[in-house]
């Protein structure tokens, strides 16, 4: 086993070798370096052709499971209500930190770059009806075709259900099913190999495409985006994780720092989806509450797409010589995390709902996108990995909130005495005790029942 530790070990360190080498392609032959981006295209797709897969089983097992429906309801109920109340908290970090800086302030637009504004915003809106009718599939497995994260949800959470009122006639199914993961979890990662090989690509294309003329004169809005990124994971999220689950944030992120690197080297969380999921059950969180709060979150819980549509909307305005009033901002960042759901996982679908909901709240500004466009792949990553560090906080607070967690093991793979499979990406440790019966239970051994 310590063999097999070590090769992942230097898998992650190429990893970091290839991202070295992508940015130094990009600047020293940007022309080859464009032609690359659909190596780190076909990795991230690799990826995500995983994604359906691994919820469906996921999420079936875990509500299968489940004897009680109305434990899967509450889960998803105080799920949704925690990323409500956290995309409104960062929204709020990022109109504070927008306004103090005033990035957009001395940048001037040209021609090219509002064409490239306008074109981000054709058939970027989507109406709340056709987002709900979107979540139901065409067919039971068009889910799956389709790569749609909410709608393999709804089929999954469907099955789950159905072998929950099965009783033990499901539990064969279930069985099946629970092969299935494991075989799927095996094909990822193999998949993970080619890390490496999509890193390079992806971030050379980028670099090649950007240039460093575009980092230079957009450094303010990206330091700032960074830096309002760190305040919000560190100190909101940091805090609540502390004084809720009493785990330090800085143990959280390292346990997943493999999936944020990752995500650094791909710009999407969604390529760090299904080990996110596989890591979360490790740590101790029961399959419930990781199989409903982690793809639930992909959604809805935006915590860096909010503080990006934010800055973003003001550092255009301002560019534009039309900054916006504090009511104007509040009612345009409303409707634009309300248009965003869904957007987490994609890469550059910030910039899209962002080009939206200028479209339909001051049209005068979305020429102004096009300043964007430039640095959006890099700002792309800053949200990426602030959305997963919220996912990945908001499922261990559920699963505290919920007695569905197991703290002792949480302490003990936080602390790299239980070490992570990386092989097979699944682990069977079981259900999260309740605490009532792991006391009863210490009190039985004690008494040598």
């Amino acid at each position: 086993m310590a063999a097999r530790r070590d090769r992942t070990h230097y898998l992650y360190l190429a990893v970091i070798g290839a991202v070295l080498l992508g940015i130094a392609v990009g600047f020293l032959a940007p022309g080859v370096a464009v032609e690359l981006k659909p190596i780190g295209t076909g990795f991230v797709n690799l990826i995500k052709m995983m994604i359906s897969p691994i919820i469906f089983c996921t999420i079936v097992l875990g509500v299968g499971s489940v004897r009680k429906a109305a434990k899967v309801g509450a889960v998803g109920g105080l799920a949704l209500g925690y990323f409500l109340v956290m995309s409104t908290v960062a929204l709020a970090i990022g109109l504070l930190v927008g306004n103090l800086l005033e990035p957009g302030s001395g940048l001037h637009l040209t021609k090219e770059l509002a064409e490239a504004g306008a074109k981000q915003a054709e058939g970027a809106s989507e109406s709340t009806s056709d987002f709900l009718l979107g979540i139901i599939p065409t067919t039971l497995v068009s889910a799956f075709t389709g790569g749609e994260v909410l709608q393999t949800l709804l089929v999954a959470l469907l099955a789950g259900f159905a072998l929950q009122a099965m009783g033990a006639a499901g539990e064969p199914v279930l069985r099946g099913i629970g092969h299935i993961q494991k075989l799927v979890f095996r094909i990822l990662g193999m998949i993970m190999w080619a890390a490496p090989v999509g890193a390079f690509g992806a971030i050379a294309a980028v670099v090649g495409a950007t240039g460093a003329a575009a980092l230079k004169s957009l450094a303010v809005i990206m330091i700032g985006f960074y830096l309002t990124c760190g305040l919000f994971v560190f100190l909101v999220l940091g805090t609540l994780l502390r004084l809720i689950a009493g785990i330090n944030i800085w143990s959280l992120l390292k346990y997943l720092g493999r999936e944020f690197l990752l995500i650094l080297s791909t710009s999407s969380s969604e390529s760090a989806l299904p080990r996110l999921i596989a890591k979360m059950e490790h740590l101790g969180v029961s399959k419930p509450v990781v199989g409903i709060t982690v793809p639930t979150g992909y959604s809805f819980n935006l915590d860096g797409t909010a503080i990006y549509l934010t800055m973003a909307s003001l550092f255009t305005a301002e560019a534009m010589g039309n900054p916006l009033s504090i009511g104007e901002q509040i009612s345009l960042l409303v409707f634009m995390i309300i248009a965003s759901k869904g957007a987490a996982g994609v890469t550059g679908a910030g910039l899209a709902t962002l080009a939206g909901g200028l479209q339909s709240h001051r049209p005068e500004l979305v020429d102004g996108v096009g300043l964007i466009v430039g640095i959006d792949r890099f700002m792309s990553e800053a949200r990426a990995l602030t959305n997963f560090a919220g996912n990945a906080v908001a499922t261990v607070l559920v699963g505290t909130w919920t007695k569905e967690i197991d703290k002792e093991r949480a302490a003990e793979v936080l602390a790299g005495r239980i070490p992570f499979d990386e092989t097979t990406l699944v682990d069977d440790h079981g259900p999260a005790p309740v605490p009532d019966q792991r006391a009863e239970g210490e009190e039985k051994a004690r008494a040598g029942v």
